[in-house]
């Protein structure tokens, strides 16, 4: 019985089987049917008639399959940014290349290479044009250097920056301008149609200093903080002079006259494009600081905020012609200090190393594109302008730095020395901005020309005193940067020193630089604090506010390793430590950020300016509330502390003498 159910069982299945196969045979029948219909009708002729010839024959399905075009222009960039990344890991790699060879040295002949390379198989190589370099390279490398801009040493020597950015440049360029002109006059031939008006746009173009290349070779040299932010800083505030010399001198070699008139207008477009480009980077800057307020819920986005208002700050300062690069360094310096309020610190964290990673790459790219570029040309080779144009770059950096610092020393209290002015007029690099300026030049007839000397100085400038500059340094002796941290007496004696100059200048009645810092502070913590910084922390002093995010950290970790059931409310930090059993002192360990901001929080808490104090009048004087109350309490505890004081000596007594003395004591006392 039970062999027959089995076998009835197994009939049933297979018929089952039987006509599920069925189904599925026809289902498979129809799809074929289906898409026959639907090609059939696809590769039908439009008209409408049936051609007998036209006979379809079924592909293979594609396995793998080539389409590079698709991917062509993501693979490049990507391509390019691997081997930027390659180059620049072997070069910290071997120890001894970069001793001696800067790293944007090495990068342009690894671009010599490339364009060769690409040269030699009959491709196209990518040039340096102005799009690349001005809207996606070089705005990294700026806001990078502006948003972490040592705002101190920078105010401090503001004035200088400005005259050697300034009056340095306008040097620079009129005196280059007017002997290139007289040269061409006298060699003739080839130069003999250049006039002044194309000599001086030349000289605007190479005469402003290069920020990308003075932060590549002055960062490998560790020169010391002065000289590091005079060079720095002329080379980022030169941008406005050199954007409005170069649109002056382009717009009158294209009309060929120049009036008093448009003397006047040229300056009044420079206070323009640098006040301009200021406010526009105040005002995006103020942006993003408010916005920080809000992103206590969403820590994720906080990072885009500061990326995004800051290149829309740039952008919005290009549409009207203003200086990009002042717009991004006022944007950084405004946005920073409240940002860093307001965000976490994961979120700090990452802003820092994605802007640090950024402007290595951009720099990395824009130094090996100088070198595909200078292999694709053209070029036109003119011995007596380029060599001349050379020597003229040094001559007037030279004499300009030595002129400018004979009149700044009579103002300064630190004088510049002569080390100081070899170093900052051999510093004095130029880069990819000179050669994107000359790319720009619409169709002008001396355009090659121009493009090859400037891709000689950028060389010469790069290679000749990039390489040397830290040999001169070290033959010279001078003063390097310090590596070691300042300690908090330092610092706090530093802020002690602000107070008194700022007092000194009150009282003195001459309004300097500390005066007006210690109002713009007050200013800021009043008013400007509240609106930009998120709830009571505007409000709260950073040392409160930093002991309780580390006793929230604590608290969280305790919580995530489950060692204690039971949080504690307000502990000190010693309290939440766990126990470790040593022999020795146990010495707490902290990273260099943590102790950075230690140092920070307490260098602007342990020392406030210019306290608030009531002011003094000998017609009415205000009593203190809590005057008569401290002094009942000093006077208490002089008592307290007087009476233990004879209880201590009669004791001292006691001990030294016999019975019999002790008995007379007590019969007879005496005072102490």
């Amino acid at each position: 019985m039970h062999a027959v159910s089995f076998q009835c069982a197994g009939e049933r299945a297979c018929c089952r089987g039987h006509q599920l196969m069925g189904i599925l045979r026809s289902v498979c029948v129809l799809l074929i049917v289906f898409v026959a219909a639907a090609s059939a009708s696809h590769d039908a002729p439009q008209d409408g008639t049936h051609d007998p010839t036209n006979v379809t024959h079924k592909k293979g399905f594609p396995v793998l399959l080539f389409n590079y075009d698709h991917v062509r222009t993501p693979f490049e960039i990507s391509l390019w940014i691997l081997l930027a990344l390659l180059m620049k890991l072997g070069f910290h790699v071997i120890p001894r290349v970069s001793q001696v060879v800067p790293e944007s040295c090495l990068l342009i002949v690894v671009g010599l290479l490339v364009g060769g390379f690409i040269k030699a198989i009959g491709e196209k190589a990518p040039a340096l044009d102005d799009t690349l370099f001005f809207l996606y390279l070089l705005p990294p490398i700026i806001l990078d250097a502006g948003y972490f801009l040592p705002v101190r040493p920078f105010t401090e020597n503001v004035g200088t920056i400005l005259v050697f950015a300034v009056v340095g440049t306008l040097w620079n360029a009129f005196f280059m301008g007017g002997v290139m002109y007289g040269v061409c006059q006298l060699e003739g031939g080839q130069l003999a149609s250049v006039d002044l008006l194309s000599c001086l746009l030349f000289g605007s173009i190479v005469s402003a200093v290069d920020p990308v290349a003075v932060l590549a070779v002055f960062e490998e040299i560790h020169i010391n903080e002065l000289l590091h932010i005079l060079v720095f800083g002329e080379s980022l505030l030169n941008d406005a002079v050199t954007v409005v010399l170069y649109h002056l001198f382009k717009e009158f070699s294209a009309v060929g006259t120049v009036t008093v008139l448009d003397g006047v207008l040229a300056v009044v477009c420079f206070f323009v494009v640098s006040l301009g480009g200021l406010l526009v980077g105040a005002i995006y800057g103020v942006l993003g600081a408010f916005t920080s307020r809000f992103t206590s819920h969403t820590r994720v986005i906080e990072p885009l905020f500061v990326f995004l208002y800051s290149y829309m700050a740039y952008l919005s300062a290009e549409v009207f012609h203003l200086s990009g690069i002042m717009s991004l360094i006022a944007c950084g310096v405004t946005m920073r200090p409240y940002v860093e309020a307001n965000v976490s610190h994961k979120s700090y964290t990452t802003i820092k190393y994605f802007l640090k990673m950024w402007s290595s790459v951009s720099e990395t790219l824009i130094f090996i594109f100088l070198g595909v570029s200078t292999v694709a040309g053209p070029h036109a080779w003119n011995w007596t302008f380029v060599v001349v144009t050379v020597v003229l770059c040094l001559v007037s950096r030279v004499m300009g730095v030595i002129g400018l610092t004979y009149v700044i020393n009579k103002f300064r209290i630190v004088k510049l020395t002569k080390k100081d002015q070899f170093i900052v007029a051999y510093g004095g690099l130029r880069g990819a901005i000179a050669y994107s300026l000359g790319f720009l030049l619409p169709d002008h007839p001396m355009k090659t020309l121009f493009l090859t000397a400037i891709i000689t100085v950028v060389f010469f400038t790069v290679f000749v005193q990039g390489m040397t500059i830290r040999p001169l340094v070290e033959l010279l002796a001078v003063k390097k940067k310090k590596e070691t941290r300042r300690s908090i007496n330092e610092e706090i004696h530093t802020q002690f020193l602000d107070h008194l100059l700022t007092g000194i200048e009150g009282v003195c009645g001459h309004y300097g630089h500390h005066h007006w810092k210690d109002k713009l502070n007050r200013f800021n913590k009043t008013y400007v604090k509240r609106w930009l910084i998120a709830g009571e922390r505007s409000m709260e002093p950073q040392l409160i506010s930093f002991y309780n995010k580390m006793e929230m950290r604590q608290a969280m970790m305790m919580v995530e390793s489950g060692s204690s059931a039971k949080l504690p409310g307000l502990i000190s930090m010693q309290n939440i430590q766990p126990k470790v059993e040593s022999r020795g002192r146990t010495i707490p360990k902290i990273s260099k950020g943590r102790e950075e901001e230690i140092r920070r929080i307490l260098r602007s808490n342990l020392q406030q300016t210019k306290q608030r104090l009531r002011s003094y009048s000998r017609h009415d004087l205000f009593a203190d509330p809590f005057e008569d109350m401290n002094e009942n309490l000093s006077e208490m505890r002089f008592r307290k502390q007087r009476v233990e004081m004879e209880r201590r000596v009669r004791l001292r007594v006691n001990e030294g003498r016999s019975a019999e003395e002790r008995l007379f004591c007590r019969v007879f006392p005496i005072s102490a």
